[in-house]
């Protein structure tokens, strides 16, 4: 199981990269294997401040669709557009091209709420 040092992670297994006041977000390794073949991704909020918590998409896989929730209030700002065409990108390479959206994060207080990998790892049993 891929689970990157670097990287902040949530109790909703999304994964965070923080540089300066802009944070990356994904779904981790665990996620997408628990999800199977991801078949699309939708995210309406482009644009839009949401609160920590709020659901911002979701994902599609060919047996669910799960919410994804923000990790940190904020505006954001990107959608990886190359998901539209290339959605098992997410299952391929869920800490790179499968990224999913940016946000300008509105409280750094919050980043403290993050998981670190080993108390991700422990989260998921890893």
């Amino acid at each position: 199981m891929n689970i990157p040092a670097n990287l902040k992670y949530t109790k909703d297994h999304e994964w965070v990269s923080i540089e300066g006041d802009i944070a990356t977000v994904g779904i981790t390794d665990f996620a997408q294997k628990e999800l199977g073949d991801i078949v699309y991704v939708e995210v309406e909020t482009l644009d839009q401040t949401l609160e920590k918590d709020e659901v911002f998409g979701t994902v599609e896989a060919v047996k669910t669709v799960s919410d994804l929730f923000l990790p940190l209030s904020g505006e954001i700002i990107e959608f990886n557009e190359a998901l539209e065409n290339t959605p098992e990108s997410v299952n391929s390479d869920p800490y790179g091209a499968g990224w999913m959206i940016k946000i300008k994060i509105a409280n750094e207080a919050e980043i403290d709420s993050l998981l670190s990998s080993e108390s991700y790892k422990e989260l998921i049993g890893a």
